[in-house]
C-alpha cells in the first residue's frame, strides 16, 4: 500500500521529529523514502536584486545539508532513499513531486521553525486539502 513514501523538510529540528515517523513506516514498509526540500522563493520578493543570489545560495545549502541529513538517517536503517531540491512555493513543489514521484503517503510536520514568515497560510494545510494522496501530519510537540 505505501511503496513510496515522502517525506518534505527544512532541515529545522522539529523535521527530526517527523523523520522518526517517516522512517519508522518505510522501514516497517520496506518502502523508498523520497526526501524532498524546497528553496522557498517567495523569500527572495522583498530582497534587493543584488542580495538574491547569495540567498538563493545560502538557502539551496541549507536544503542540501537537510537532505543529507535524512538521507544519512535512512540509509542506517538500510532504506532506499530519493532525494531532491525543489525551488518555489513549498506547498505546490511538494504537490508537484506527490505526482510526479507517484508517492502513495507525505509525512509532515504541521508546522516549522520558521512559522512566522509563512506568505499565506499553512503548507500542511494546503497539502493535505491538495494531496491526491494520504498525508500524515505529525504535531511538533510530539
Amino acid at each position: 500500500m505505501f511503496d513510496t513514501i515522502l517525506f518534505p523538510t527544512d532541515g529545522s529540528e522539529h523535521a527530526q521529529t517527523v523523520l522518526e515517523y517517516a522512517l519508522d513506516i518505510a522501514e516497517t514498509r520496506d518502502a523508498t523514502l523520497h526526501i524532498l526540500s524546497v528553496v522557498d522563493d517567495r523569500a527572495f520578493l522583498t530582497l534587493d536584486d543584488d542580495r538574491v543570489e547569495d540567498v538563493r545560495s545560502e538557502l539551496e545549502e541549507q536544503a542540501i545539508a537537510a537532505i543529507a541529513d535524512a538521507d544519512a538517517a535512512a540509509e542506517a536503517r538500510g532504506l532506499r532513499t530519493d532525494s531532491d531540491v525543489a525551488v518555489g512555493s513549498p506547498s505546490t513543489a511538494i504537490l508537484d513531486y506527490v505526482d510526479s514521484a507517484d508517492i502513495d503517503l507525505v509525512v509532515m510536520g504541521t508546522s516549522g521553525d520558521h512559522y512566522e514568515q509563512n506568505v499565506v497560510g499553512s503548507v500542511s494545510q494546503r497539502v493535505v486539502e491538495q494531496s491526491p494522496t494520504p498525508v500524515m501530519t505529525v504535531g511538533i510537540d510530539v
